[in-house]
């Protein structure tokens, strides 16, 4: 005969055993690190991203505080925005761009071909048609800050592209003394 086989009392459960410090430790430094991870990654890329910002910032002021013409094509981005397509093959192109809180102005002049002008004029709303002969449509405060003279004797003609808002507005002076090459003056207003 077989004795029936007891089986062992069941366990209590066990309590949790007391941490030790090694572990408490270990916990307490694992926290730090997910909190430093959750806190510091972000405030980490608001300092680069910031970093940056000021960097650009500082490239713009550079590029503002630059005194009268740059001998340099405007950004695609600023030609876009103040709506000036300066031809391809224009040469002698500069500008300079002004700026505060009522209104932005993009100085642009170049030369080109007569090609180029009627391009330039199409692109920009007009045409050849709307320049009027002995018209300097750029004004006297707007050309004394870029140093333009308009003098007596050239064959100067002129018109204003007029946009609806909040497009911008721009004067455009042509020198078309040499009519092969005539040299835009365009002076570009925008509102924001």
């Amino acid at each position: 005969m077989t004795v029936p086989h007891q089986s062992s009392p069941p366990r209590p459960p066990r309590d949790k055993l007391p941490e030790d410090r090694r572990h408490m430790i270990r916990r307490r430094w694992l926290t730090a690190v997910i909190i430093v991870l959750l806190v510091g990654i972000p405030a980490g890329y608001l300092v680069i991203s910031a970093g940056q910002s000021r960097d650009s910032g500082r490239d713009k002021e550079r590029e503002s505080s630059a005194a009268g013409l740059q001998d340099n094509w405007p950004s695609l981005m600023k030609r876009r925005v103040f709506e000036v397509p300066v031809p391809g093959g224009a040469w002698g192109v500069a500008y300079y761009e002004t700026s505060n809180w009522k209104t932005s102005r993009l100085y642009v002049q170049f030369t080109t071909t007569a090609y180029g002008l009627d391009a330039f004029l199409a692109e920009s709303g007009t045409g050849r048609t709307a320049l009027t002969p002995g018209r300097i449509t750029v004004g006297e405060r707007d050309a004394d800050i870029v140093g333009w003279t308009f003098a007596e004797g050239m064959n100067w003609a002129g018109t204003t592209v007029k946009r609806e808002a909040p497009r911008p507005t721009t004067d455009i002076t042509v020198d078309l003394t040499d009519p092969a090459f005539p040299r835009v003056y365009a002076v570009s207003t925008t509102s924001p």
